[in-house]
Formats: C-alpha cells, structure tokens, sequence
C-alpha cells in the first residue's frame, strides 16, 4: 500500500522534511536575537559600559544583519542555496564561541557582528529554499515554519538562560575556562550555548539537496531532475515541473543588474521593500524588545511588567502555530486584511487606555487584555506572511538578489525601530507613538490591496506569469 505521505507520486513528507531542516536556521535566528536580553547587566558591569556603550553592545548584531542580507542574495544566487545556509551556520558557530571566549569588549562586538551576519543570511536563504522546494498547495504552512522556529528561538534563549544562572551558583569547575565559562562569568556560558544548536544546524544542512529551481538557473538539469523526482516520484511530473521552471526562468537574465534593467523587476522590488520596511513601523519589534519599559510607563512594577512580556510571548508562538495551519487555506491577503484591521484596532485602544487610566482608574488587565490582542493580530498575519510573500513574489532569476534589497529594508526598519522607540514614548507619549504605529497599518494594508497578488495555492512560476500580464 502508499505511504500516505505520498499523494499521486509526490513525496510530501520529504519536502515536509527539508523545510524543517532549512526552518531550523529561524532557531538560531531567534536564539541569537533574544539571548542577549540575559546578559546585558552582567557584562555591562563587567565591562563598565555606559548607556551609549551599552546600546552599541545590544544593536551591534544588526549592522551584521543589514550587511548578511546583502551577501546572502549574492552568495545563493552564486554559490546555491544550500551553500549560503552552510555559510550562515559557520558564522552562527564562530560567533557563539568567540562571545564565550572574548578577552575583550571589542572582540565581544566583533563576534556579536558576525553572530548578526547569521541572522541576515538566514533571514533571506532558509525561506528562500523552502520556497523553491515546497508544493503549491502548502507552501504557505511550510515557509511559516521559518517564523514559527523563531519564536521557538527566543523561548529557547530565555530557558537557556534561566537554567544556566541556576547552574552557575552550584557548580563549580576548578580555575579553568569551564569555570570562567559556567560559573564566574556566566554571561559568556548563555552567548556560547549557541554553538551547540549551529553545529547542529551545519551537520543536517549536509543532508539537504540543492534547490532544484536553482540548479536548473545555472544549467544543472540532471541533478536538479534527479531532485525532483524524489519529490515528484513520476517522470511525467518530473518533466512538468522542469518545463514550467524553464519557461519562467529562462526567459531572462537574472541577478542585481536585472532588477535595474527590468522596469517589471523593479516594480516587485520596490513593492517588496515598502511592506518589509512599513511592516517594522506598526509597532511589533517596539512591543517584543520594549515591553517591559512600556509596561512600567503604565504604573506597573518591574516583575510585573517582566511577567507580562512572558505571556506576550506566549501568545506570539501560540498565534504563529495556528497561522501556519490556515494560511494556505485562507490565504495571504485575507490574514493581511484581518489581523491588520485587528491590529489597528488593538494600538487605538491601548492609546486609549493611556489617555484616560489615571483619570479613570483603569485596571492593568485593560493593557494586557489590548496587548495580548494585538500580539494575536499582528502574529497571525504580518509576521507570518512577510516571510512567506517574500520568498514566493520574485522570479528565480532574481530571487536571491531582490530578498537581499527588501531584507535589507525590513532590517533598516528594525534598527530604526529600535533605536527610535524610547524617544517616541518620550516625545509623543505612550498614546502618541501608539496612535502613529496605528496609522502607520493603513499603508500596509493600502499597498497589500492595490499591488501584491494572491499567491496562496499558485506555483512560483504562476506568480512570476502574473507580474508580466499585469
């Protein structure tokens, strides 16, 4: 009898497996990016680092980030896919034991950049191949496992984290780096438990094939065949699937220098671009890196405030699951239109409710209630479909390069965020800054409407044909 894995000679639970595989540099995307809230106060008073020189310490893995998602397009688009992915894993690797090793507050920034070059290149590559592996009708939930293995990061980091400061007061290694490691500075134990999960990464990477629609960009038709029928299983669908990737890839020249000569080519990049860069400014990143300040501003405590953010959290991988398993039936834009109406809805409340609670005397539970709801909206549409609109919405030709040009602004944006939203609350209120996150949903939601095609259930090459008939 068949596997029931197998419908029609396709091989889903092989495809189910590479995307897991490939999902799992949003792992050490997440670990990478939440582990260093753990260790900010350690090392700041063992380095004695002063607010500007802190802040440097904390966004310094986002320069690495903007210049990864630059050299990712160029490396995938040169070296494959799967290379790029091996690529990123080394520097996770290499970053994770020189923070645990570094003498110095500069060889501590040093390896936090290259720990940031991973998070670039990851960002662009491992969505990019589930992409250009998955099957139309679940491409969707498989790309979304990307996002989902983020989430699972940053719960990871923080369980790291908590366990080793327990470990770290009832061991004791003796005088060597063990002891320097896990017990005397264990600031350098929670950033160095990152290379077990890179090394990891490296080892199953090698179990991977090459993308297929990248192999048949660069000619390599028996090996990309020999991809495809362990995914297809017939030769008829074989032959098929080849066919259509020809007839969208080999139509035009590719790379960054298409993208300036190709008016079309152009178009999709720039509309990619707005959404990754508008998407950092409804107000997510501000909520996930400084909810606990916003927290306080409301009149709560600090272990409060800390308690809060757990269950925003919570809510976020929680809400990131259930995307998974109805984005492909619903599709894209209607998770876009629902979750970004909710999300405006959520931010005016929350505004709201700093205007008028010390008139009032509103309960807190008011502010949790309207942030656990935004944090269900925005996860269960923009955060789950950014990476999936991005990966699908660009011909192979361009591919790699064009998700490095809109990674890159999606990574502007979250720098700008991150270094803008304290001055926001400072300057126009806790209300004001909620009030222009809300503001900021309207065009997102405009330019979803006017420009980005449905894609859910279309193969890549559908949505490619869509662009030129437009």
């Amino acid at each position: 009898m068949k596997s029931s894995t197998v419908s029609s000679g396709v091989n889903t639970l092989y495809v189910i497996f590479l995307s897991l595989v490939a999902a799992l540099g949003g792992f050490l995307f997440g670990y990478d990016t939440a582990v260093i809230s753990g260790t900010i106060g350690m090392v700041s008073e063992q380095f004695h680092l002063d607010a500007f020189a802190q802040g440097w310490y904390v966004s310094s893995a986002l320069i690495g980030s903007m210049a990864g998602v630059l050299a990712a397009g160029w490396l995938s688009d040169r070296a494959g896919r799967k290379r790029a992915m091996a690529v990123s894993a080394v520097f996770f690797l290499v970053s994770a034991i020189g923070c645990a090793l570094a003498a110095e507050m500069t060889f501590l920034i040093v390896y936090r950049i290259l720990g940031g070059i991973g998070i670039g290149m990851i960002s662009i590559i491992s969505p990019m191949y589930i992409s250009e592996i998955a099957l139309a009708r679940i491409r969707g939930g498989l790309v979304s496992l990307y996002q989902l293995a983020i989430t699972i990061g940053f719960v990871g980091a923080y369980i790291a984290n908590y366990n080793l400061l327990e470990f770290s007061g009832s061991r004791h290694f003796g005088e060597g780096v063990l002891n320097l490691v896990f017990h005397r500075e264990v600031w350098r134990g929670m950033l160095g438990m990152e290379a077990v999960p890179a090394f990891l990464f490296l080892g199953v990477i090698m179990c991977l094939p090459e993308s297929p629609r990248w192999l048949l960009l660069k000619k390599k038709r028996t090996e990309a065949g020999k991809v495809l029928q362990k995914i297809y299983g017939s030769a008829r669908q074989v032959s098929e699937q080849i066919k259509a990737i020809d007839h969208g890839s080999g139509q035009r020249g590719g790379g960054m220098s298409a993208i300036f000569r190709h008016s079309v080519f152009r178009r999709m990049v720039w509309i990619g671009a707005a959404i990754a860069l508008l998407g950092q400014f409804m107000g997510v990143n501000a909520v996930l890196y400084y909810g606990p300040v916003i927290f306080e501003k409301s009149g709560l405590s600090g272990g409060d405030a800390l308690f809060y953010q757990v269950l925003i959290g919570s809510i976020n991988a929680i809400t990131t699951i259930l995307a998974l398993l109805i984005i492909d039936r619903v599709g894209r834009k209607f998770l876009v239109y629902l979750g970004v109406s909710g999300m405006i809805v959520s931010l005016v409340l929350i505004a709201l409710y700093f205007t008028f609670s010390g008139r009032y005397g509103l309960s807190d539970i008011w502010l949790l209630c309207f942030f656990l709801a935004y944090i269900f909206f925005t996860a269960g549409s923009i955060s789950a479909v950014i990476f999936v609109l991005l990966s699908e919405m660009f011909p192979t030709v361009i591919r790699g390069s064009a998700m490095a040009v809109t990674g890159f602004a999606l990574w502007i944006g979250t720098f700008l965020i991150g270094q803008f939203t304290p001055w926001f609350l400072d300057t126009l209120t806790p209300q004001g800054t909620f009030v222009f996150f809300a503001i900021m949903c309207l065009p997102y939601l405009y330019i979803i409407h006017r420009y980005v095609p449905e894609t859910a259930g279309k193969s890549l090459e559908e949505i490619e044909e869509f662009w030129f008939r437009k």
